[in-house]
């Protein structure tokens, strides 16, 4: 489901529309909650009505994960990585764990000492 495929999907279903344009929070950008609104469309007909709130958590966790940079166990980001596939978010930050910014200091590190020292 493109995101072209989403607005039409949209349009012509406007209750269940309305209904995930319900589970949208105030603080997410257009663009976080584009990307997590198309996260729950692809993934609601595989969850019970009794099982909204854990697609709402799963698409909390995976929108947290790209928008954010949270972690989580990879058991859990491998399922929503899945159930995100084919998602198409523009300019997500990258973001990067504390050993590579310390491997970049460290090289970067060594590498001026040893043009210093002639190494």
């Amino acid at each position: 489901m493109s995101a072209g495929d989403v607005e039409d999907f949209i349009q012509q279903n406007r209750a269940v529309a309305e209904e995930v344009e319900a589970f949208r929070g105030y603080w997410e950008s257009d663009k976080h909650w584009t990307a997590r609104r198309e996260f729950i469309l692809r993934n609601k007909g595989d969850f019970g009505p009794e099982q909204h709130d854990h697609l709402l958590a799963l698409s909390m966790v995976w929108a947290n994960n790209v928008f954010m940079g949270c972690r989580y166990s990879e058991e859990l980001l491998q399922q929503v990585k899945e159930m995100a596939e084919g998602v198409e978010v523009e300019d997500a930050p990258v973001f990067k764990t504390r050993d590579e910014i310390m491997k970049q200091v460290r090289v970067a590190f060594s590498s001026r000492a040893a043009s210093r020292y002639g190494r």
